[in-house]
């Protein structure tokens, strides 16, 4: 089960890696006037989402179920979890967001300012905290 805890926290530290540099980029792309920056960020944004993000999040997920399972009948009455999969959930909402506004960066429909995304870039980092301590302390 150890080797499964490991793939985990792998997958997780790929999926987050993706969930603080792709609002980044986005930061980036929405100041950029030029099309070969624009193309690029287009094309750094597709891939990071798409082979990376995306990947390493199903993995995490996948993995993470796969210990949940493993002890369920324990698992279902710790009432950390429960708020930890909440805020998996969040994540995983935020995901599905990121991929929103690529579409939009894609198809050149974005509305936001680079404000926005750099409060937008924040908002990881609070469910990281949240997701670590409440696996690590379990109160």
């Amino acid at each position: 089960m150890r080797w499964i805890l490991a793939f985990h926290i792998i997958c997780m530290v790929a999926w987050f890696a993706g969930l603080f540099y792709l609002p980044r980029l986005f930061v980036y792309h929405a100041s950029s006037n030029d099309s070969i920056s624009i193309q690029r960020f287009k094309l750094m944004e597709r891939k990071l989402f798409y082979y990376i993000m995306t990947p390493a999040a199903i993995l995490t997920s996948f993995f993470g179920l796969w210990i949940l399972m493993s002890n369920w009948g324990w698992y279902q009455s710790q009432h950390w979890l429960q708020i930890k999969l909440g805020l998996v959930i969040i994540l995983w909402t935020y995901h599905g967001y990121c991929g929103y506004l690529l579409q939009c960066f894609k198809n050149d429909l974005n509305q936001k300012s680079t404000i926005f995304y750099r409060w937008f870039n924040e908002i990881p980092t609070l469910l990281l905290i949240g997701i670590v301590i409440l696996a690590v302390v379990k109160p």
